[in-house]
């Protein structure tokens, strides 16, 4: 099992013209809409727009969207079926009912796996820092956790095949999952020892003295960031009024 994962685009994509923290205020937006609605309405058209914009992020062929996407998928297929199967509901309110719990677990997710798909990470830690004033030693201590995704993956990886390559292959389930448990500890371990070295040499480069860090790179803010965010806004206020005009409109902090 592998786990093919990156961040940041391979090349400059349509939305990595917005800002960081424009695109962490639209999420922000998605994010408060969709936890209040209860309705499948809102979240399908509020996904129908996030999947417009695909393109944008440089996602355009089914491989690339299924590599960033897949445990996404899975978790929303997960959520749809345990609300089908051991939900309140039956018939075909439950399969309603777990339809609108998957769809707005993709919708809710989406966003960030597109700011990921076409953000560089230093970019947004940047822009963090500047505009939201997040202190440098959270906003580049995550950048760093960030830039180490990718290399645990390649290591998960390596590992895999060197126990392949000693005969320890899965013939059935049980001992499938017992290499998978073990493959899985080894790289607990090795993340471990790595983020503690991470930590000392951060430490060592002054990331813990408290004075005041400048940017040499810098980040602006311009007028296609507020055009995104209000577009952002617009298409939730469609979206519930879609809904209410349905009559599927059914907020979850109501009563």
């Amino acid at each position: 099992m592998s786990l093919p994962l990156a961040l940041g685009p391979a090349r400059p994509v349509p939305l990595s013209a917005v800002n960081p923290v424009a695109q962490l205020t639209a999420i922000a937006v998605v994010t408060v809409v969709l936890l209040i609605s209860g309705d499948l309405v809102t979240p399908a058209v509020v996904l129908a727009a996030e999947l417009a914009l695909l393109p944008a992020a440089g996602l355009t062929t089914p491989g690339a969207f299924l590599r960033r996407t897949w445990p996404l998928l899975l978790s929303a297929g997960g959520v749809a079926w345990v609300n089908v199967a051991f939900g309140a509901l039956d018939g075909a309110d439950a399969w309603l009912s777990g339809a609108t719990w998957g769809l707005r677990v993709v919708a809710l997710a989406l966003p960030g796996v597109l700011l990921v798909a076409a953000t560089d990470p230093v970019r947004l830690a940047d822009a963090l820092t500047i505009h939201w004033r997040v202190p440098t030693r959270f906003a580049y201590g995550a950048l760093a956790a960030l830039r180490l995704v990718p290399l645990l993956a390649a290591e998960w990886e390596t590992i895999r095949l060197a126990r392949r390559a000693r005969g320890l292959a899965g013939r059935t389930p049980l001992t499938h999952l017992r290499l998978l448990t073990g493959t899985a500890f080894a790289l607990l371990v090795g993340a471990l020892r790595r983020g503690t070295r991470l930590a000392t040499a951060m430490d060592a480069r002054g990331f813990d003295s408290g004075i005041a860090r400048t940017n040499a790179r810098g980040s602006r803010l311009h007028p296609r960031d507020a055009v995104f965010v209000a577009g952002t806004v617009l298409v939730c206020a469609v979206a519930v009024a879609l809904s209410v005009r349905t009559g599927a409109w059914n907020p979850i902090v109501a009563g």
